[in-house]
């Protein structure tokens, strides 16, 4: 017992003379030369936006996107007559709730909100970051890229005035929920022979792959869930806005069914079209009452060009 003890206090004196010395040597890992090599925080940036005020847009900028309500599909007439299959999507109190701090001066974030809740239904957490933003209890929260130039002061409301009829948009929503599917309905797969001799197998999936090396690929198509998930559809016309209901209507369909939450941004990926109509006035950032131009309560896109009902005379 007392060899032991003496073993021990004889390693820790020698464990203490080391850690003496360390810190002269050049390979030194101690906490104070670690904090000068490694520091524990990053440099965040977060634009300073101390008003709102209107500014000229630029083609590099990048608008903040907000979320709206899918109410359905209708139709509408454009000016030449021709009927176009519109999905109306509100948006309800959307507001900005804070600024989101990135590792780049160039790039920013906006988390934004819609709707309301009541704050018996908000985790602690959460109410505490509504209040400490001061605006009320979203029911719904989001975050959009953007560009510094366009970041707005916290609790800035975004109304249908934002976008303009005539422009293309992106929508993002969780696409139905199918269940359970055969290869048939979920990757559109021809199905077997319905001819004779044929038992219950029109529509299998038939082979899924050979002895060697005796197992599935990963990724193969077969039966499973389907649909659920996350689904954007890009290069949507604005055919018109509604700024007394505080609607946009959107040709097309969109992902997701009624009532749900959609994201809507302006379109990123662009071809031969371009983002805005030719000499249309684009609120930027956004659409502020007393600053923007006065708007009748409907807006229709013009979609231009020759009348398609008219055969031409060539």
């Amino acid at each position: 017992m007392f060899s032991c003890c003496t073993a021990t206090s004889k390693l820790t004196a020698s464990f203490a003379r080391l850690s003496l010395r360390q810190p002269h040597s050049s390979f030194s890992t101690t906490s104070a030369i670690l904090k000068a090599k490694l520091p524990q925080e990053k440099i965040r940036y977060v634009p300073e936006v101390t008003e709102l005020k209107l500014s000229a847009y630029k083609q590099e900028s990048r608008r903040t996107g907000v979320i709206a309500r899918k109410k359905g599909m209708t139709a509408m007439w454009d000016e030449w007559g021709a009927r176009v299959p519109v999905t109306v999507l509100q948006l309800e109190k959307v507001q900005v709730i804070s600024l989101i701090k990135t590792s780049h001066p160039s790039y920013a974030r906006m988390q934004i909100g819609c709707g309301e809740r009541k704050e018996k239904n908000v985790t602690k957490p959460l109410l505490g970051h509504y209040k400490a933003q001061g605006v009320e209890p979203k029911a719904k929260l989001f975050e959009f890229p953007i560009t510094p130039d366009a970041a707005l002061p916290v609790g800035t409301e975004i109304t249908a005035a934002h976008f303009v009829p005539g422009q293309l948009v992106d929508v993002t929503a969780p696409s139905l929920g199918k269940g359970f599917q055969g290869v048939m309905k979920r990757w559109g797969f021809g199905g077997g022979r319905a001819s004779h001799g044929t038992s219950l197998a029109h529509r299998t999936p038939g082979s899924t792959g050979n002895i060697n090396p005796g197992r599935v690929y990963p990724g193969k198509k077969m039966p499973g869930r389907m649909g659920g998930k996350n689904v954007t559809v890009i290069r949507l016309p604005v055919m018109k806005i509604d700024t007394a209901l505080n609607c946009i209507w959107v040709k097309g369909s969109v992902p997701g069914y009624d009532d749900q939450f959609i994201k809507v941004r302006d379109s990123i990926k662009l071809a031969k079209r371009s983002l805005f109509p030719e000499g249309a006035n684009v609120p930027f950032p956004t659409y502020i009452p007393g600053q923007s131009p006065s708007l009748p309560r409907e807006t229709v896109a013009k979609v231009g060009g020759r009348d398609p009902l008219v055969p031409a005379t060539d």
